[in-house]
């Protein structure tokens, strides 16, 4: 995969604050979220430019209160400040609006930024240029969601000024997606397009690769506009067609929002079910906009737990060791083994044992241009993983922290269905792993 530009978040047991220009955070537990051991898992995305005041800030709290009340797990933000914008403030505003476990990712050197915030590990994010517009521009990130794929997500603010102009920013984007974004992932595009009507072009642009049709989010009366006076359909949470085959309506308390949510407190009843949000919130003053929110109920990774090892170091793949309950074992402390992914549903597993906790380094090179991912997990509980090596780089190699002494699994496994052969290596020091 060659995805340009970006910024690729390097393998880590924890992610930590970025330098640099562009805001990229992430709690220190972010990545042991991981795959939940769940048939299916509800995702709610989020479209939110719901800023108030006279700053274009989420500093008066009405979008706050909102956020928390209807509790969203991906949100495309727009107008992305608070304070005075620092990485803690905007840190502050994320564990007060979802909580300490989200990630966010907040484009730089922008008056009204974009931003992504996320329930699980934002695996990569960076910014796109929009040349129609010099103070922000198309934000995105992959996160990585319950279940084999990955979902990415662009946040968008188009311009008001004209429905041409907002096609070609539209044709621009979807230039960028067909380009950098994988087929096989799931798709989202979401925010302020600032569209007049659903028949508007850049509507039409994007359903090359989102779907634009129906059903609508609506409020609690059957109102499906978006702006502040609810007369025109401003915001959008818009999906490609395999996540789409999965959305189901957003329950919130005791009431069900077939199509999705446009979440107006002043029509919202009873308010008592999006507490803390207050039934004035959406009339503050400059709240341009109306939150939209979809839900989706995604298949999850069911691997169950298994196995041990044998006592030989092996130095090549013996199938079949398609699941962790058939795990090879045992990967010595240094030796290479040998493997292939031959197909786009076969993983390879691998065990080793561990004498002790400690630091370990798993590297995999890959033979030719496939691209080949690997993940540690502790043989106990093989829906979390420990880390992962999940770029394009080759070799793919991370180090982590084995908490305890015991038996540990890598499952190698291609990515969006590549295939291609591998040898894989697992180091560390002698007092934690046998030679």
């Amino acid at each position: 995969m060659n995805l340009q530009p970006r910024y690729v978040l390097p393998l880590l047991l924890a992610l930590a604050a970025c330098g640099g220009p562009e805001d990229f955070d992430a709690p220190a537990d972010a990545v042991g979220q991981s795959e939940a051991a769940l048939t299916t898992t509800r995702v709610r995305l989020m479209a939110a430019n719901i800023s108030s005041g006279n700053l274009q800030s989420y500093d008066p709290g009405e979008g706050i209160r909102i956020f928390q009340g209807v509790k969203p797990d991906v949100v495309m933000i727009q107008e992305f400040n608070y304070g005075d914008n620092s990485a803690t403030a905007i840190r502050g505003f994320v564990n007060t609006a979802f909580g300490t476990g989200f990630s966010y990712f907040r484009e730089a050197g922008a008056q009204i930024p974009n931003g992504v915030i996320s329930r699980w590990p934002i695996l990569a994010a960076g910014e796109w240029d929009d040349t129609a517009v010099t103070n922000r521009d198309f934000a995105w990130a992959r996160i990585d969601v319950p279940g084999p794929k990955d979902l990415w997500v662009v946040s968008v603010h188009l311009l008001t000024a004209d429905a041409a102009t907002r096609n070609g920013e539209a044709q621009q984007l979807v230039n960028l997606i067909k380009a950098n974004i994988p087929t096989g992932d799931y798709l989202a595009i979401a925010g302020d397009f600032n569209t007049d009507s659903r028949s508007e072009a850049c509507l039409t642009t994007f359903s090359q690769v989102v779907s634009t049709a129906s059903p609508y989010p609506a409020d609690r009366n059957g109102n499906t506009n978006t702006n502040a006076a609810r007369a025109k359909p401003y915001d959008h949470v818009l999906v490609d067609a395999d996540l789409k085959a999965y959305q189901t309506a957003t329950v919130i308390g005791a009431s069900s929002f077939s199509g999705g949510l446009v979440a107006d407190t002043r029509v919202y009843s009873p308010i008592s079910e999006i507490t803390p949000a207050r039934s004035t919130d959406s009339g503050a003053t400059n709240m341009q906009h109306m939150a939209v929110v979809k839900d989706f109920l995604i298949p999850s990774d069911t691997t169950t737990t298994p196995p041990p090892t044998g006592s030989t170091a092996i130095t090549a793949e013996s199938e079949d060791n398609g699941t962790a309950a058939s795990a090879d074992g045992r990967v010595g402390n240094g030796v290479a083994v040998s493997g292939a992914v031959g197909s786009s549903t076969d993983a390879d597993w691998f065990s080793f044992d561990a004498k002790a906790g400690g630091s370990v380094t798993v590297s995999l090179s890959i033979s030719g241009t496939a691209d080949l991912d690997w993940y540690l997990y502790p043989a106990s509980n093989t829906s979390s993983y420990l880390a992962r090596g999940y770029t394009a780089n080759n070799p793919e190699t991370g180090s982590a922290t084995l908490p305890s002494a015991g038996t540990y699994l890598v499952k190698v496994v291609g990515y969006s269905g590549a295939t291609g052969s591998y040898s894989l290596k697992v180091t560390a020091s002698t007092t934690v792993i046998d030679p």
